[in-house]
């Protein structure tokens, strides 16, 4: 049985609810929360508080954290979630919406069985649909109610070599002879995160969105990110002459470069583009002297030519699971209508595709 939860008035930025062990608290506001995750290795991008204010900002989703350690001490642990609530798909707990990954950040399995039994306790009370945790490392073993429900790929490139031997660590044919094409092309290179390179980005995503069958990230949704995230964030634009051609979006955070969203005119694609800028920014984050990863982000398993893709970069292969509690919670709404839509989508024009992007993701989460 989940601990029983009780509710307290909010008096700050300390707990807003607790029982006799688990608290929680706003990441917003309490600043605990940053300082936990600056002496914490397993954080990354995704626990931050410039991630989880734009989450919030642009979709409404209040972001919450589950510790055991009690109000005024420094934290020694926590989950973080978002409170997903829709009328289409139902109210739902996400760690968290749009994000590849997010560990809950514990010590041992006692930990974690505790702030997970804290939240199962929710959807027991009718509180909540279901619960949804995206760890990278850890396994579910501890609460043998959460069952699998989507599986990834995670790939990502370790830094810690010299340039030269990144470079012939790639795939011969298709990246060190795209790179050299791209170089042989003059493909100019810009990068920043001003409104033109977001237009740029954000013209070539319908075009991408629109091949894979999937309505386009509202706008808002970047610029949001942009403001949020400031110098951490990075759009990094190739042209052929005045012509945008492909794009990138990546976030850095201490140790870890993300490769978070990729785009491309199809037409250029034997131009090398795409394999242009991931050099740069490989080349930009080896660099810096302290960037040690870059993160390729996940791919669905069936999705064989974006594994290949990434697994011509040298970049180790990860399982990435989602665990989702009850192990039957059905997905709704605009999540299952997508895939009946596909080929509508592939025909729509810009503005209705862009508005559908705007009506659907604040539902999916």
């Amino acid at each position: 049985m989940a601990p029983e939860f009780i509710s307290e008035k909010s008096k700050g930025a300390g707990a807003a609810k607790s029982d006799s062990r688990i608290f929680e608290i706003d990441p917003l506001r309490d600043p605990r929360w940053k300082t936990f995750l600056d002496g914490r290795a397993d954080a990354a991008i995704f626990h931050r508080p410039e991630w989880l204010q734009a989450l919030k900002s642009c979709y409404g989703y209040e972001p919450r954290v589950l510790s055991s350690t009690p109000p005024g001490e420094a934290l020694a642990n926590g989950l973080v979630f978002c409170e997903v609530q829709s009328p289409l798909t139902g109210k739902r707990i996400v760690s968290v919406p749009f994000s590849d990954h997010c560990e809950p950040l514990i010590n041992n399995a006692e930990e974690l069985q505790a702030l997970l039994q804290n939240l199962m306790g929710r959807v027991e009370r009718g509180e909540q649909r279901y619960i949804e945790v995206r760890p990278i490392e850890l396994a579910m073993q501890p609460t043998t109610a959460f069952a699998i429900s989507q599986e990834y790929y995670l790939h990502r490139l370790d830094l810690r070599h010299s340039e030269e031997k990144l470079f012939r660590s790639f795939h011969k044919d298709c990246v060190q002879r795209k790179i050299r094409r791209a170089e042989r092309e003059s493909l100019r290179y810009e990068e920043g995160s001003t409104e033109m390179l977001l237009k740029h980005f954000y013209k070539l995503l319908i075009m991408t969105r629109r091949r894979q069958g999937v309505p386009p990230q509202p706008i808002k949704w970047f610029r949001t990110l942009i403001s949020s995230l400031g110098s951490k964030l990075k759009i990094r634009v190739a042209l052929l002459g005045e012509t945008p051609i492909a794009s990138i979006l990546t976030i850095s955070d201490r140790r870890t470069m993300v490769y978070k969203y990729g785009c491309s005119d199809p037409r250029f694609n034997n131009l090398g583009g795409t394999h242009f800028l991931f050099w740069r920014a490989i080349q930009e984050a080896q660099a810096s002297g302290v960037v040690e990863e870059f993160d390729l982000g996940r791919s669905e398993t069936n999705n064989s030519g974006l594994v290949t893709f990434k697994e011509h970069w040298a970049a180790k292969r990860f399982a990435l699971n989602y665990w989702r509690y009850p192990a039957d919670a059905a997905v709704l709404g605009p999540e299952r209508a997508i895939t009946h839509i596909r080929k509508f989508i592939s025909v729509l024009p810009d503005a209705p595709l862009v508005a559908l992007g705007r009506l659907l993701y604040p539902h999916i989460g």
